[in-house]
């Protein structure tokens, strides 16, 4: 059943309860793309949801895809990144994409994702190396993509290449049955095991000049203007979702889990209390700090790009720490996957890594509240 933008949050609560929730621990265990959650995702409307009502998308935007993409990763954070990663590409086809393209997400039946990450500019991703060549049948695409979310399984990248005859980035829709793409490894990683995230390459890949995102070497405004505020968010709505479930689970397993010598439950010791304050002190905290950002964006104030840099940065640390305590809190019992905890440990640390790393954040973070460009 289809929802609208009035009820999105209550039509995605079932798909958590009946299909995401249950598969999240066999997605993780075995590396599993999270094809049923999507499948449902499609057909109750919520790939479209920041689709154009035009289009039949729900016409909704920043704030409901990162409310999306938190509470999905509170029970399972593959699937909450691929569904991140579909709405970041999501939002460039929106703006520039062919209508077709656009029906396609708005009725569910079309998968996209970022391809911007390259072997050799590595997490710099706003500096792709790979080239697009203009020939007789179109543009020919080569390159070596070292990270794409949903690799194999999604209908569509969201390319970048070096601009055709201009200075700059230059963006595209690149079909996923393209010929000449191809994925050299199958993922199989620490965390986020279900998202397919693997390299893409690209050898003499043919596409339809048609397929462009907007204007030749105008890719650096698409990626900061309309990406990176989605990115941004989004990922931090993930960092948040991690936490809030760490921090119940730890809850649930210090509450019951017994000295029965002692007659008192591990919630019964300060030292215990106090980390699971810290532990909800600082996911509160980062929400606080994520809603202000998506009001600093909505209000249009001075700010909201400070805030839309900052709040990646602020809630992949804090979700790496309050993981790292829901570890301590739960002792031994931690390192049983049936527990739960560790799964969002080794989830937790994809966000400061992913590009715009931390450590990229901190640096744009200074550069502007010195004055100076972010990219000089």
């Amino acid at each position: 059943m289809r929802i609208d933008e009035t009820n999105f949050l209550d039509g995605l609560n079932p798909i958590m309860e009946t299909i995401i929730a249950p598969q999240a621990a066999a997605i993780d265990q075995s590396g599993t793309f999270p094809s049923a959650a999507l499948v449902a995702l499609g057909q109750s409307g919520l790939l479209g949801l920041i689709s154009a009502k035009e289009v039949g998308g729900l016409g909704q935007s920043h704030r409901a895809a990162t409310e999306v993409v938190e509470r999905i990763a509170t029970v399972c954070a593959s699937t909450a990144m691929v569904v991140c990663m579909h709405y970041a590409g999501t939002a460039v086809i929106e703006a520039h994409g062919k209508r077709e393209v656009r029906e396609a997400i708005a009725k569910g039946h079309h998968l996209t994702t970022l391809a911007f990450s390259e072997a050799g500019s590595r997490s710099h991703f706003w500096a792709p190396l790979g080239t697009a060549t203009k020939i007789e049948n179109g543009i020919r695409l080569d390159a070596q993509k070292s990270w794409a979310t949903s690799a194999g399984q999604a209908d569509s990248y969201v390319w970048s290449s070096r601009a055709l005859q201009s200075e700059g980035v230059t963006i595209w829709m690149v079909p996923a049955k393209t010929s000449g793409l191809q994925i050299p490894a199958p993922f199989d990683g620490l965390g986020l095991r279900g998202n397919s995230s693997s390299p893409v390459y690209a050898e003499g890949a043919r596409i339809d000049e048609s397929n462009r995102l907007g204007a030749d070497g105008a890719g650096f405004d698409i990626m900061m203007g309309i990406v990176l505020p989605y990115f941004q968010l989004m990922n931090a709505g993930f960092s948040v979702g991690t936490m809030a479930a760490a921090t119940t689970k730890s809850i649930a397993h210090i509450t019951t889990t017994q000295f029965e010598h002692l007659g008192q439950t591990l919630a019964d010791l300060p030292t215990i209390r106090a980390y699971l304050s810290r532990m909800r002190i600082k996911t509160d905290s980062t929400r606080a700090l994520l809603l202000d950002a998506l009001n600093a964006l909505e209000q249009g104030r001075e700010d909201a790009m400070l805030r839309v840099l900052q709040v990646k940065a602020a809630a992949g640390e804090a979700a790496t720490e309050v993981t790292d305590l829901a570890m301590r809190v739960c002792g031994g019992a931690a390192f049983r996957k049936e527990v739960g905890v560790e799964r969002h440990f080794r989830d937790a640390r994809a966000s400061t890594v992913m590009a715009p790393t931390a450590d990229a954040l901190y640096d744009f973070i200074g550069k502007a509240l010195c004055g100076l460009p972010l990219f000089g």
